[in-house]
């Protein structure tokens, strides 16, 4: 690439950091269009483009982005994980399953597609399936209570409370807000 073409990505992209800087998002995400027109797949401006379509609401658009990216450059796990992450935003839990499962295809060990995946199947009332996903989810992020309260929920639909009461005991540990809202909302006590 000729040193003219990257002098004026580089310029677009510090610029469009700036923009971001001082909150002019549609500027900044304008830089970022001229980056791809110079270069289609330079995988920051297109990252930074996506991200900035759904920060700005057109979670639609970014999802076509975010589709595009990760098709242009398959081995980033991160990639797939935002395309579920923004199609689970927008109800379409089939499309985010697929995209979360990518992303734990390339990284068993990202905590955070296996709870997307777990709220996607929620989503479609496969709590069986829903468990296994969460209890991956606990096993990475033990002290998170996302993942636990998730947990708890499902095997109340499952009606299983004795699993659900085990739950709140544990987050009593840690989480004790967290142990209170489930009492609150299942009506169980975890003692």
């Amino acid at each position: 690439m000729p040193i003219n073409t990257l002098l004026e990505l580089f310029f677009l992209r510090i610029s469009a950091i700036f923009l971001l800087l001082i909150g002019r998002k549609k500027d900044a995400l304008n830089r970022f269009e001229s980056m791809l027109t110079i270069e289609p797949l330079h995988r920051y401006a297109m990252a930074s483009r996506a991200h900035l379509l759904g920060d700005l609401g057109d979670k639609k658009s970014a999802v076509i982005a975010l589709n595009r990216l990760a098709i242009a450059y398959p081995d980033f796990c991160a990639h797939w994980f935002n395309l579920g992450f923004v199609q689970q935003e927008l109800g379409s839990h089939a499309e985010a399953e697929n995209a979360f499962r990518k992303a734990l295809s390339l990284d068993p060990k990202m905590d955070r597609a296996w709870y997307g995946l777990a709220l996607a199947l929620i989503s479609e009332h496969r709590f069986e399936e829903a468990v296994e996903a969460l209890k991956r989810n606990t096993e990475l992020q033990p002290m998170s209570p996302f993942g636990w309260y998730q947990l708890a929920r499902v095997h109340v639909d499952r009606q299983e409370p004795e699993e659900a009461a085990k739950i709140i005991r544990h987050l009593r540990g840690f989480e004790p807000k967290v142990a209170a809202q489930l009492e609150r909302e299942t009506g169980l006590m975890g003692t």
